[in-house]
């Protein structure tokens, strides 16, 4: 298998560079962005194979954007929160694996990647 590239949505900086850093180390390129319209223009910009998501970011911005233009595409992704139970329904219909925070990011990237063997 190449080298899966990884998009990571999520605000909080040090649980993104923890997951840029597990991503790395299991030699995956990882493409970060802390709000939509990053994600969304790499979305555009890379060949993306599989997305962590958490989803509630800053600005009162959710990541349900960037989940359906994942479905639209037929990218497998995951939800990585602290807060799933008080999103709104949108995100809740969201047909994603969810893995609560906090959450070992080496097992977060490893799930990522099961899910994209799993898509393949």
């Amino acid at each position: 298998m190449s080298k899966a590239a990884i998009l990571l949505l999520e605000d909080e900086p040090l649980i993104l560079m923890d997951l840029e850093f597990a991503a790395e180390d299991q030699d995956c390129s990882a493409f970060c962005a802390s709000n939509v319209a990053k994600a969304l223009s790499y979305l555009e910009q890379q060949d993306i194979d599989v997305a962590i998501l958490d989803v509630t970011l800053k600005g009162q911005e959710n990541c349900v954007p960037v989940a359906e233009e994942l479905d639209r595409r037929g990218i497998p992704y995951l939800l990585h929160s602290g807060d799933l139970n008080r999103a709104e329904e949108r995100v809740r219909k969201l047909d994603a694996i969810h893995l609560p925070k906090p959450a070992d990011s080496e097992h977060v990237i490893e799930t990522a990647l099961n899910l994209l063997k799993e898509n393949v």
